[in-house]
C-alpha cells in the first residue's frame, strides 16, 4: 500500500473518529484539520458511506452520524493508551471531588475497550506514575455541586443558591452560569448575578445550597474567558520595577492580579504595568510575598498600604 492510501486512510479513520465524537461536523472544519480541500474530504465522506456508515448531511451543512447507530470500539494507539492513564492520574488529584465517581465510571469503560495488550500495559504503568499536591484539599458543603452548574450551563437554566462570602455573610443568588474554571486550587462560577445585574465570579465551596431552575437564561453568552478578562469594577493602575530573576515565580500569579504589560528594563530589571481591582488588599498582600525584588513605581498609595501592612506584621511578631 503505497504512501497515499495509508494517509487516506488514517485521514478516514480520524474523521469517522470525529463523527463518534461530536454532534455535527463541517467539511470546512474538517479540511482545516487536515490541510486538505474541502472536495477531498467530500470524497472521504463517501467513501465511509459506502462502507455502510449511516452518515447523515451533506455538502455545506454538516454530517452527523445517524441516531442509535453504534460503532465497534475504537483501537487506541499505545501512546494514546500511556496518555489515558496519566490524564487519570491528574484527574485523581485535580478534578472536582463531585465530578471523581463519575470520571471513574468513564475510565472504565475506556478501558473495557482495550486490547488485552494495552489493558497490561496500563497495569504496569500505572502505579509508576504521580501527581503531588502541594495544596490543601478543600471540603465542599453539598454534593454534585459541579455536575448541576456543568448541566444548568448547557441546558442554559438559571440557577438559585444560597452562598457564603468571605465575610461570613449569607445570600440568596440566582445566576446564569457562563463557566466554570480552576485556578489557584479553588473551582469558581463565572455567573450573570441578577442581584448585582451584573458577572460575577463565586468559589464553589462557599455554596452552601444550589438547585437549577425551570427558568431559561435572559441572555446570550460567549466564553468564559470574555468575561474573566473584563471586569466593570474600578480599577486601580499599579506599576512595578522588578528583578528579572524571580519572574519565574510570578508567571501564574501576575495574570490573576491584571499584568497588561511586561517589558524589559535595564539593569536585569523587568517593568511590570497592572489594572488591578484588589488594591485595597489583595494586591499588596501578593506584593509582600517578593517585595524585596521589587520596586513601586506608582501608585503612591501603594507604597503606605505595604508599608502599614508590614508594620502590622512586625508588630504582630515581635
Amino acid at each position: 500500500m503505497n504512501d497515499h492510501y495509508l494517509k487516506k486512510l488514517d485521514r478516514v479513520t480520524a474523521i469517522l473518529t470525529q463523527l463518534q465524537s461530536k454532534p455535527l461536523v463541517r467539511a470546512q472544519d474538517l479540511a482545516a484539520k487536515f490541510d486538505v480541500s474541502v472536495r477531498t474530504i467530500y470524497r472521504d465522506v463517501k467513501t465511509l458511506e459506502n462502507a455502510g456508515i449511516p452518515i447523515i448531511g451533506e455538502a455545506g451543512s454538516g454530517y452527523s452520524l445517524m441516531d442509535g447507530y453504534k460503532l465497534p470500539p475504537v483501537m487506541f494507539t499505545k501512546e494514546e493508551v500511556l496518555s489515558f492513564i496519566t490524564a487519570e492520574k491528574l484527574m485523581q488529584k485535580f478534578s472536582h471531588q463531585s465530578l471523581g465517581n463519575h470520571y471513574q465510571t468513564a475510565m472504565e469503560k475506556v478501558r473495557s475497550v482495550l486490547k488485552f495488550s494495552d489493558r497490561n500495559l496500563i497495569q504496569n504503568i500505572e502505579n509508576q506514575i504521580d501527581i503531588f499536591q502541594y495544596h490543601a484539599e478543600t471540603e465542599d458543603t453539598i454534593k454534585d455541586v459541579l455536575p448541576t452548574i456543568l448541566e444548568s450551563i448547557a441546558e442554559k437554566r438559571q440557577l438559585i443558591m444560597e452562598y457564603k462570602t468571605v465575610d461570613e455573610e449569607i445570600s440568596t443568588r440566582t445566576i446564569e452560569a457562563v463557566g466554570v474554571f480552576f485556578e489557584f486550587n479553588y473551582w469558581y462560577i463565572m455567573a450573570y448575578c441578577t442581584l448585582r445585574n451584573d458577572f460575577r465570579q463565586f468559589r464553589v465551596d462557599r455554596i452552601l445550597k444550589i438547585s437549577k431552575t425551570q427558568n431559561p437564561f435572559l441572555g446570550e453568552y460567549g466564553q468564559i474567558n470574555d468575561y474573566r478578562q473584563s471586569s466593570n469594577g474600578n480599577k486601580t493602575l499599579v506599576r512595578l520595577l522588578v528583578e528579572k530573576k524571580i519572574m519565574t515565580f510570578l508567571v501564574n500569579s501576575k495574570k490573576y492580579y491584571g499584568l497588561t504589560k511586561e517589558i524589559d528594563a535595564e539593569n536585569g530589571m523587568v517593568e511590570l504595568t497592572f489594572e488591578t481591582e484588589s488594591i485595597k488588599d489583595g494586591f499588596p498582600r501578593w506584593l509582600i510575598t517578593f517585595a524585596d525584588y521589587a520596586t513601586i513605581l506608582e501608585p503612591e498609595t501603594l507604597k503606605v498600604q505595604l508599608n502599614d501592612l508590614l508594620s502590622k506584621i512586625a508588630d504582630k511578631h515581635q
